[in-house]
């Protein structure tokens, strides 16, 4: 069964989709590693979902610095939302971080999907419900924990991201220096040792 197909059950509890269906409102695209999916200041005109993968949605602050703000794996969606939906220019680029592998979808074969599958509603209220809680705990990690409580809690949380997400990238993410970071993983790992 498609992975698209399999997330849409595992998140409705629903059988009802079909792969005849639902696929020919995507195309399947493949980027290689370090290739942009979304340049930010160009329009914004699709929404991926990582088959295959891993990807980042960043911006470029004032002084030259990438900030990244999210991270999709294998059955995480990302697009910069607000500039897919209106057709604006994108605040955001997206980038694959591995060889990554996406089914990308446009504004006018997403409004038609919803439109003809109400499935989809369901499912994309709980994927937006699900990203919206993971905002606002992100916020509050950063907001609340010291600086090694709250990378120990990331990588409790989300292994996958640590193996996977380069270093000065993860820093930016979780709002670090690089250099801090490594210090931290140095601690983690002597402590693992001593253990």
């Amino acid at each position: 069964m498609h992975p698209l197909i399999q997330h849409i059950q595992k998140i409705t509890s629903s059988g009802d989709a079909g792969e005849a269906q639902l696929l020919p409102f995507f195309e399947a695209r493949s980027y290689r590693k370090k290739a942009l999916l979304q340049e930010e200041d160009k329009r914004c005109l699709s929404y991926f979902f990582v088959i295959k993968g891993c990807l980042r949605l960043f911006f470029t602050d004032h002084n030259g610095a990438e900030q990244t703000m999210q991270f999709a794996l294998e059955n995480w969606w990302m697009t910069d939302l607000d500039a897919f939906r209106t057709g604006r220019n994108s605040a955001y680029s997206i980038q694959a971080l591995e060889a990554t592998e996406v089914l990308a979808i446009d504004a006018k074969n997403y409004a038609q999907l919803l439109e003809e599958i109400p499935l989809m509603e369901k499912y994309f209220r709980r994927v937006y419900e699900r990203a919206y809680a993971a905002s606002l705990l992100r916020v509050q990690m950063i907001s609340r924990l010291p600086k090694n409580e709250f990378y120990e809690l990331f990588e409790s949380k989300y292994p996958d991201f640590i193996q996977r997400v380069p270093q000065k990238v993860l820093a930016s993410f979780l709002g670090f220096t690089p250099e801090y970071l490594s210090e931290l993983r140095k601690k983690r790992i002597e402590k693992n040792k001593n253990d």
